[in-house]
């Protein structure tokens, strides 16, 4: 049976998770915050705390912002382009609570740590403006500030005309097939004038270095790919929701798996997002472990 200060901890684990996840956006180091957080726990007089949540959320959120220090400093030397982990089908209690889909967390990159923490403590963790202050030892009137700067940033994000599952999994099919065949025809129907290509490999397998902006540049590269893979080019493995966007699973030539997500507005693909950094992909190999599929090859 579990202590009182145990069960106290557990019940706000996934509320925890949640939160170190979208302030770093990498699960991994978000599980490393979390479980710094219970050791801290574990050498507190529980007795003395009143609000358990509110405790451990400032607990939190002091960790990751001391955390973002290093990991900014990391992403200068990054590889090629960085993209959040991707979180592939979230179980209804954790990550798909809070509706910030990976768009949204790459807008989340843009703001100050102090910035992205009074963000989504105010707005999507919904802590009360005077606990947010006291969380990042700031006057209620200057955590106002930040988070309407933050907010302002991120609005054009948020997407106006959220996409249906079924009509997401029917995009990202027909994409899947349209590009790894080369058929410009059917790319022009679905792809955006302003189109964007972000691919993560993070120096650790081959990605593209640098975004690849607007439709014919995009349609040449997928025209190149065709020609370059012949008979070896990606197998599609399935539709999934990846940090809410829609999206698939597939393998590269060489069985490596990679995940793709979509920003679809209007009807037309304006983002592609492909993860291809093994590091990243551990969340996508237990989905297909649960799915009873093989697992990734690195």
């Amino acid at each position: 049976m579990e202590s009182p200060p145990t069960a106290a901890f557990e019940a706000q684990r996934p509320r925890l998770v949640r939160l170190a996840y979208r302030m770093l956006g990498s699960m991994a180091e978000a599980e490393d915050i979390v479980q710094d957080a219970w050791l801290r726990w574990q050498s507190v007089d529980v007795a003395t705390v009143r609000e358990p949540a509110a405790f451990l959320g400032r607990t939190v959120t002091r960790l990751c912002l001391d955390a973002m220090k290093s990991a900014r400093a990391q992403r200068e030397t990054y590889v090629g382009s960085w993209l959040p982990e991707p979180i592939v089908e979230p179980p209804e209690e954790t990550m798909a609570l809070d509706e910030l889909t990976l768009t949204l967390m790459l807008a989340l990159e843009r703001l100050s740590p102090l910035e992205r923490a009074a963000f989504l403590l105010h707005d999507v963790f919904d802590v009360p403006l005077d606990e947010v202050a006291a969380t990042l030892d700031r006057d209620a009137a200057a955590v106002r500030q930040l988070a309407v700067r933050a907010r302002r940033h991120v609005q054009a994000a948020r997407p106006r005309y959220p996409v249906a599952p079924e009509e997401g999994d029917r995009m990202a099919r027909a994409f899947f097939t349209a590009s790894t065949t080369g058929d410009v025809a059917a790319l022009r129907t679905m792809l955006a004038e302003t189109v964007v290509i972000r691919s993560d490999g993070g120096g650790k397998v081959v990605a593209f270095r640098n975004p690849i902006v607007g439709l014919d540049r995009v349609l040449r590269l997928y025209v190149g790919l065709r020609r370059k893979w012949q008979d070896q080019g990606p197998v599609f493995i399935r539709p999934a929701r990846i940090d809410g966007l829609p999206g698939y699973l597939s393998r590269d030539g060489k069985g490596r798996l990679q995940t793709t997500a979509l920003a679809i507005e209007d009807g037309r693909i304006t983002a592609v997002y492909i993860t291809r950094n093994p590091d990243k992909l551990g969340g996508a190999t237990l989905a297909l472990a649960g799915d009873g599929l093989p697992p990734a090859i690195h």
